[in-house]
């Protein structure tokens, strides 16, 4: 929509002279930048404005990028709430966006010539025009997606880079590098639960149980049941079953020289599977399955579907078990990575 604007809005006012500073490069508290790291957003994206330098801090900075105008009051709730969520969106954009705050109790001018009756109001301005607006506080993923309307996609943040950074190092294994980029995620999103899960995964790859055990110790119990947790615990749990089990040689003789010895198979499933080695664990539970379905409550199918995953690749690992068991099928949709 349009928002009209009397004409002393309208013109331009008296250019001020400013010094350009370059834009310095993002560094993280650990020095791990993630790849395509954009520069960090120039000090005033985010400003305060009167209604004497509305003109040029609104109007004509809009015809170089997007500006967004808050209009707020101290004594507004809603204001507050709102405030950090836009700052923070605005930031992320890395300049495509400015954002401009005028307090209507100290300038109540172009609030009144604007008609806006209620705040918080963000007003967005394009090329000198007031082209969408919208009042209240909203989630981070509305004021997204509003900046989004009026200046184009934004593109991932750097959290997002960070968070895909871990997870291609840890696909690369190099665990290292992955524990960076997470320890990085944290430093910038505390309680970013991806970016723990990582974490968790990062360390128990690189056999730090403990300090991974740890880590997940700090996440919230309402929050303990997060796909990316319940993932990241599952697989530390597995290591930690894997490391109290000992020497995958010895458990093979045993299993060779007594295929029927459930338990030595299972111990030895979950070691190979903990070493990366799944299919070859598969196979096991699955000759378990074979051999005897209910032993142990069913110990061996129900490790299987855990093992289940709906990435394309494992999602066939447990067609083929299905297959093999003779059992209703195991759907990925089953499996608690899927959740």
């Amino acid at each position: 929509m349009d928002y009209p604007l009397p004409s002393s809005f309208l013109e331009t006012g008296a250019q001020q002279s400013s010094e350009k500073m370059s834009s310095p490069t993002f560094t993280f508290g650990n020095g791990f930048v993630p790849p395509g790291a954009a520069p960090a957003p120039a000090a005033n994206d985010v400003i305060e404005t009167t209604t004497r330098d509305f003109a040029r801090d609104v109007l004509d900075a809009s015809k170089d990028k997007a500006v967004l105008v808050d209009f707020w009051a101290e004594w507004c709730g809603p204001c507050k709430q709102l405030t950090p969520i836009l700052e923070k969106a605005v930031r992320d954009t890395k300049g495509k966006v400015r954002l401009v705050k005028m307090n209507i109790d100290d300038h109540p001018e172009v609030a009144g010539q604007l008609g806006i009756q209620s705040i918080p109001a963000v007003i967005a301005f394009v090329k000198g025009r007031a082209v969408d607006g919208f009042m209240g506080a909203q989630p981070d993923s509305q004021v997204r997606q509003f900046i989004e309307r009026v200046a184009g996609p934004m593109g991932p943040t750097d959290l997002e880079k960070l968070v895909a950074a871990g997870q291609e190092a840890l696909a690369a294994g190099d665990p290292q590098t992955a524990a960076d980029a997470f320890l990085a995620a944290l430093d910038m999103e505390p309680e970013s639960l991806v970016a723990t899960a990582g974490l968790v995964r990062a360390l128990t790859v690189a056999g730090q149980l403990e300090d991974a055990r740890t880590v997940l110790a700090r996440v919230p119990d309402l929050k303990a049941g997060d796909a990316a947790i319940a993932g990241a615990r599952a697989e530390l749990e597995l290591a930690e079953r894997a490391a109290s089990v000992g020497d995958t040689d010895a458990l093979s003789a045993v299993v060779a020289a007594n295929p029927a010895d459930h338990q030595a198979r299972f111990e030895l499933a979950e070691a190979l599977a903990a070493q990366g080695d799944r299919q070859a664990a598969v196979d096991h539970l699955i000759e378990i399955v074979r051999r005897e379905r209910a032993w142990n409550e069913e110990a061996a199918r129900k490790q299987l579907v855990k093992f289940c995953s709906p990435d394309p690749a494992k999602g066939n690992r447990c067609k083929s078990a299905t297959q093999a068991m003779l059992v209703p099928p195991i759907s990925p949709a089953s499996c608690p990575s899927s959740r």
